[in-house]
């Protein structure tokens, strides 16, 4: 069964979430992102400032969105993609790292905004639940209508893990309280490989998605 292709108010919509984090990019890179204010991003997006609050709660939060764009969409697409036969934790693992480690120079770019700034990593942190959703309905449609909830699960626990790997990479960088101070924003380092990282917190949750397998397998 196909997905019918979104109507026009919904590519209105994309259209303009596009628009207003591309703009917060760009503005953020010119700038600095301390010197970015949401009504300059409202303004550069073509947008008042009231339809900018509509789409992000704060400027950290669309600076973030044009980096994880759609990630929790691909990662879900991407374990879907894998044939039936493969394991269910080693499609969610390889999605996973393929879709956070794959960036190109404008990620990095971004990232070392991210890593600036305390508020940008809180944000680029929270992004991690969103790949909750998406990846709950492919799993679900993996394991069969009885593994909706075990699913649901599943996808909590991986947005958890993802989390977790992350926070290990980015590290704070000295005293952070002097850091702050100081007008440095709290810089993060990011420490070790990020492929191995995930790939660790992704480890302990194996198990359960074999079991969850295992349940609907004659």
């Amino acid at each position: 069964m196909t997905t019918p292709p979104p109507g026009l108010r919904e590519r209105k919509k994309q259209a303009t979430r596009e628009a207003l984090r591309e703009a917060a990019l760009r503005l953020a890179v010119e700038r600095g992102p301390d010197h970015v204010r949401v009504e300059e991003i409202a303004e550069a997006a073509g947008v008042s400032p009231r339809t900018y609050n509509n789409y992000f709660a704060s400027r950290e939060q669309a600076i973030v969105c044009a980096v994880t764009a759609d990630r929790e969409v691909r990662i879900a697409a991407a374990v879907k993609a894998r044939p039936a036969g493969v394991r269910l934790a080693d499609a969610v693992t390889q999605a996973v790292v393929e879709q956070y480690t794959n960036t190109g120079a404008r990620e990095q770019q971004a990232l070392l905004l991210i890593t600036a700034r305390t508020a940008l990593r809180d944000a680029f942190l929270d992004a991690t639940a969103d790949i909750e959703p998406p990846l709950t309905a492919v799993v679900a449609e993996r394991l069969g209508d009885a593994g909706a909830h075990t699913a649901r699960v599943l996808a909590a626990s991986v947005a958890a893990a993802v989390r977790i790997a992350l926070e290990g990479w980015l590290r704070p960088a000295g005293n952070t309280e002097a850091a702050e101070s100081s007008g440095t924003g709290g810089l993060v380092v990011p420490s070790g490989s990020l492929p191995d990282q995930l790939r660790a917190a992704l480890a302990p949750l194996a198990p359960a998605f074999d079991a969850a397998e295992g349940r609907i397998q004659p």
